[in-house]
């Protein structure tokens, strides 16, 4: 079992204040960065890390920092605190359990890439995180760890929070920057992307909470032990969130590469009630779903695609037998539909066509064409929307078609669910 790096302190009394944080080492890696390293030397360490992204795209942290320009120009950093991913928390228990791990994280990376101002978007729902975040900026700014001349360094910084409105589509990186101008929250055309055009049309970086928060120790204890851990290609500890039908649900920290069935097993405590396993989303809701012939995969990014999924947040749902897929689909289906920004038709039409025609069958008023329109509809959404959310949507539909056909089909031959009581 690992020993917990990024929730060594969550378990802590008052894990959330500065106190507990500085008594634990926090702040002991900014000062190092600030003092030892210069901004060159953190991004070659981020890249022989081999720190890829948490939020759901896998891109290497190293060459984000890389990519921002190197000329004397105002640059900024964005925290994607948005976290609207269904099935997805670990982020919520970083802010709300240790915010100031993601807060020294975000003030090295801005030395980095030499950023002058950190805007923190958070999802409005997120009222607790909103408190902690606050309560954290203020602290560090008491004790210099924000603001001018930032422990001697010459180096000064300002963090803002900002809160959203619970747009799912704001975890995009360009909506999000839109919607933390003060439009509304739709995409941006890419390129040009945020390294080069983001915030006030200035060069911006974007990282996710528990990106973030693996900085200082990376920091702390060198690339080679951080690339140590996990797989050669997927390094680092993992959190990952695990619901639905388990014994114990929960956040846990494993190296990327871990089994599934062994997070569902050993870490969750096995499926709920003694019932066997049925199938299993990876990665969130926008991730195709598995089969239980297909619990043994290595929960890494290049294992996932093989299996036909991807890693994403890392937020797994456990189903039971017993539960029917088609109101999976639905269910799913619901969720993307409300979520679309509307921007292009095949998102917007699309995911209420294929709403329709899943509560059709759910219902017991589909034809048997209904389940090839639901490819069509697949078909043309995928690859052909203006962000990716339109591949969001039809993954999990076309894994649960492909994989859970025959249940699709026995809804429509009798009318009702063969399945769910």
């Amino acid at each position: 079992m690992m020993e917990p790096i990024l929730l060594r302190r969550t378990g802590l009394e008052r894990s959330d204040t500065i106190d507990v944080y500085l008594a634990n080492g926090g702040y002991q890696a900014l000062e190092t960065a600030l003092h030892e390293m210069a901004p060159a030397d953190l991004i070659d360490a981020i890249k022989r890390s081999k720190l890829r992204g948490r939020g759901g795209a896998g891109f290497p942290a190293g060459l984000k920092w890389d990519f921002m320009p190197k000329e004397d120009v105002t640059k900024y950093l964005c925290v994607n605190t948005d976290e609207g991913e269904p099935g997805t928390f670990k982020d919520r228990l970083l802010i709300e359990r240790d915010p100031h791990q993601v807060i020294e994280g975000a003030i090295i990376a801005a030395y980095a890439v030499g950023a002058c101002h950190v805007y923190v978007y958070i999802r409005g729902e997120f009222f607790q995180g909103v408190k902690s975040w606050i309560k954290a900026i203020a602290d560090a700014y008491q004790y210099g760890y924000l603001g001018q001349d930032i422990l001697g360094s010459g180096f000064g910084l300002d963090m803002t929070i900002h809160r959203g409105a619970g747009a799912y589509i704001c975890g995009e990186e360009t909506a999000m920057i839109e919607s933390l101008e003060g439009r509304r929250g739709s995409p941006r055309l890419k390129p040009p992307y945020p390294s080069q055009r983001g915030y006030l049309q200035q060069p911006t970086l974007v990282h996710n909470v528990e990106t973030l928060a693996n900085v200082p120790h990376i920091v702390q204890n060198g690339a080679e032990w951080y690339a140590s851990i996990g797989t050669e290609k997927s390094t680092g500890p993992k959190l990952f969130c695990i619901s639905g039908h388990v014994n114990k649900p929960g956040v846990y920290e494993l190296p990327l590469g871990t089994p599934l069935s062994t997070l569902i097993e050993d870490y969750a405590g096995g499926v709920s009630g003694g019932r066997r396993l049925k199938a299993v989303v990876p990665g969130g809701a926008s991730t195709a779903v598995l089969t239980a012939e297909q619990v043994d995969v290595p929960m890494d990014f290049e294992s996932l695609v093989e299996a036909g999924s991807s890693l994403g947040t890392g937020a797994v749902i456990v189903m039971a037998e017993g539960t029917c897929m088609v109101d999976v689909a639905r269910r799913t289906a619901h969720f993307f539909a409300h979520e679309s920004c509307g921007h292009c038709t095949p998102c917007r039409v699309g995911s209420q066509r294929i709403l329709q025609i899943l509560q059709r069958i759910e219902a017991g008023r589909a034809g048997i064409d209904d389940v090839d329109r639901l490819y069509s509809l697949c078909e043309g959404i995928a690859g052909n929307t203006f962000c990716p959310m339109g591949d969001a949507q039809v993954m999990p539909l076309r894994s649960l078609l492909d994989r859970f056909g025959d249940e699709f089909r026995a809804h429509i031959d009798l009318g009702k669910c063969p399945v769910a009581a």
